[in-house]
């Protein structure tokens, strides 16, 4: 899969302006590739199913259907718990530690609230604690307000059935998301002491910056090294962070960048990209750092992808 966001025959469909199909589909994209997304953690994955939404769209009659929107997010929610299925038997044979596919994101996305935290590495980790169904019913009821009869036609249950799903999913998420809403400036100036310190080895910077309880998440695939599990604790990440990379100081720069909504760092090993690097704040403090190496994972921080909760 390429990283130019292309979706097949909607794209040049949408080029010459012709049909009704393809103009809903156009016009309801970036909502589709959200919603898909947030499901799925994986910007490949999305694209294969929105490829598979296209077909399956193409072939509706139009005539009855009433709300174009929600019919096509149906399509797309159930292309996507197909895909997540195979997806989490796909997981479990991977090396390492697994984290969302980060992608560039532009500065309008962090201003909104619900959708910044709604794609955040911090809350997409606790999603993949939510079984198939229980993630595609909070994603479409808490980030994108859908009614319980649309989710309930989307995920093939019935509106009680989903209203129970749904209150179960927002307990189990609320008893693990972050305490508080940290501001997308709050972070960024958090991160720009973390981005001082490591961009001079100064240990003791690092570890005025990371909470006691800290927490890093390394995802190489492997293909790089990133540690086979979390790391704990405020002295062994910072030792990592400084010197158990196995990477000299000289040869890292880091860059400030705005990924999946929120204030991130571009990593770059001798000016080549190495890797991007989020955080989790509360309290004035890095409690969580989500470092994604794999460079199969990192095709979508060098453009931006266009996002919608509409």
């Amino acid at each position: 899969m390429t990283d130019d966001h292309a979706t097949g025959p909607a794209d040049h469909a949408e080029a010459a302006g012709t049909d009704p199909a393809t103009e809903a589909f156009v016009t309801h994209r970036n909502l589709l590739f959200t919603v898909v997304y947030e499901m799925l953690g994986s910007a490949t994955d999305t694209e294969d199913v929105l490829q598979e939404t296209w077909l399956r769209w193409v072939k509706v009659d139009l005539g009855q259907v009433r709300d174009a929107r929600a019919y096509l997010v149906r399509i797309a929610t159930r292309q996507a718990l197909n895909r997540l299925r195979t997806m989490t038997r796909r997981k479990e044979s991977y090396v390492g530690p697994w984290l969302p596919e980060p992608l560039l994101t532009a500065p309008d996305v962090a201003e909104d609230a619900v959708l910044a935290e709604s794609m955040s590495m911090a809350l997409m980790l606790v999603l993949e604690t939510l079984s198939p169904t229980e993630r595609a019913v909070f994603v479409l009821r808490e980030a994108f307000d859908f009614g319980y009869e649309e989710i309930a036609a989307a995920v093939g249950k019935s509106p009680a059935a989903v209203r129970q799903i749904a209150y179960r999913a927002r307990r189990h998420v609320d008893a693990r998301r972050p305490r508080e809403t940290v501001s997308a400036s709050e972070t960024r100036a958090v991160l720009d002491s973390f981005k001082r310190a490591l961009d001079t080895g100064d240990l003791q910077g690092l570890l005025d910056v990371l909470a006691p309880e800290v927490v890093l998440i390394g995802d190489g695939g492997g293909v790089k090294q990133a540690g086979p599990r979390p790391i704990v604790g405020v002295s062994k990440v910072a030792r990592y962070i400084v010197g158990g990379t196995g990477r000299t100081k000289e040869t890292i720069t880091t860059e400030h960048t705005v990924v999946n909504g929120g204030p991130a760092l571009v990593l770059r090993l001798d000016g080549e990209l190495d890797g991007v690097m989020a955080a989790r704040v509360e309290d004035g403090r890095i409690t969580g750092l989500y470092y994604v190496r794999n460079p199969e994972k990192l095709t979508r921080v060098t453009s931006e992808t266009p996002l919608s909760l509409h």
